[in-house]
């Protein structure tokens, strides 16, 4: 392969680097926001009371909605970097008022019983990666296969 068919490829797979970001990170806010959504927003709103989080019922469903439906703009590649910007909120909310505490490792095994592994409360591990992607897909763009892309070009071809 010469240098320049090696640069052509690189710029191939760096095209399609953000797709993967999206697909995982847009699918896991929505299966966040999800679970909450079928465990009844009641009770995310009792731990956000625990927490000592004012209006517990408006941030449960608003926490729901952004989670999902920000989770779904990333997933399709639409304004990217205006969903990114209250999902990026969250995830510093709850870095800040659940996580912090427990220090950096999301996965703390604590013990190995008949039932299976038994894991400690998780730290801040996750939420900096899932803001690292947000950020890398702000900065870096959607990548092909997205809706940003496709209005981006529609709008280019408009007289």
């Amino acid at each position: 392969m010469t240098t320049h068919e090696h640069q052509e490829a690189r710029a191939w797979l760096t095209r399609w680097s953000p797709l993967p970001l999206r697909l995982v990170v847009g699918y896991g806010f929505m299966e966040h926001g999800l679970a909450k959504l079928s465990r009844g927003p009641e009770a995310f709103a009792g731990i956000l009371h625990a927490l000592g989080v004012p209006t517990p019922h408006l941030m449960a469903w608003l926490t729901i909605a952004v989670e999902v439906l920000g989770g779904l703009a990333i997933l399709l590649g639409a304004f990217v970097a205006l969903a990114s910007l209250p999902l990026a909120g969250l995830l510093l909310v709850a870095t800040f008022t659940v996580h912090l505490p427990y220090g950096f490792s999301t996965i703390k095994l604590m013990a190995v019983t008949d039932a299976g592994p038994q894991f400690g409360p998780p730290g801040y591990e996750v939420n900096l990666l899932y803001l690292a992607c947000l950020a890398a897909l702000s900065l870096a763009g959607p990548g092909p296969l997205s809706l940003d892309r496709l209005i981006r070009k529609r709008a280019s071809t408009l007289p």
